[in-house]
């Protein structure tokens, strides 16, 4: 009867050992601007590098030239509009078009409108103020900025993957190819004044246990 309490105790005291091992965590900050990649999947560092590459891409283009010319220097105005997600995972684009419109304007070179969503909120901030605010201090009907293009476009994803077991160990590869493309309209005509796209191609490797 002893030798038996004696191993529920040693078994008792090894599962402590182990449930606390196991909620070990650790938790350190780091720079939102670090390059990481965990899982390979699409990431924030992605989202930002593709999106700061496109509009470098769309701001060297000599449509912002021959704007500027035609409008005796001035800037376009641009509301970047939907991006439609194609690829095979959950890729947050909302947080891809924040990171789009920070380009456009960090960038200094074309002024960025609100989008819709954003300006049905504007619009009814501004209808309560002709109600409530002080005359003053009203901000005036009819003074919207219009955009002169809409940028959009869409992300898609391919995926290349295969297994190879070796004396039972299992060994996975796995190539992700995003692509992002982008096109400028201009809202007037219709015309596409620009296009563009930008690739990201990652190897994903994952070996068993003590390899």
């Amino acid at each position: 009867m002893m030798v038996r309490r004696r191993e529920a105790a040693v078994m008792l005291a090894l599962a402590a050992v182990l449930a606390v091992g196991c909620s070990n965590k650790h938790v350190s900050r780091i720079e939102p601007d670090t390059v990481t990649d965990l899982s390979g999947s699409w990431n924030d560092t992605d989202s930002r590098l593709v999106a700061n590459a496109l509009i470098e891409q769309s701001l060297t283009d000599p449509w912002l030239s021959r704007y500027t010319t035609a409008h005796g220097g001035s800037t376009p105005t641009v509301i970047v509009g939907s991006f439609r997600n194609r690829s095979s995972e959950h890729i947050p684009v909302n947080t891809f078009v924040n990171d789009l419109e920070n380009a456009y304007i960090n960038s200094g070179a074309v002024t960025v409108v609100a989008s819709d969503a954003e300006r049905d909120q504007i619009r009814s901030e501004r209808e309560d103020q002709q109600e409530f605010a002080r005359a003053d201090t009203r901000a005036r009907l009819g003074q919207e900025l219009g955009a002169n293009y809409v940028l959009q476009g869409e992300l898609s994803s391919l995926e290349d993957e295969e297994s190879t077991t070796y004396l039972g160990a299992t060994r996975n590869e796995k190539i992700v190819f995003y692509q992002v493309d982008a096109r400028l309209v201009d809202l007037e005509s219709n015309a596409v004044v620009w296009s563009g796209q930008h690739k990201i191609k990652k190897y994903i490797e994952r070996k068993p246990f003590g390899l």
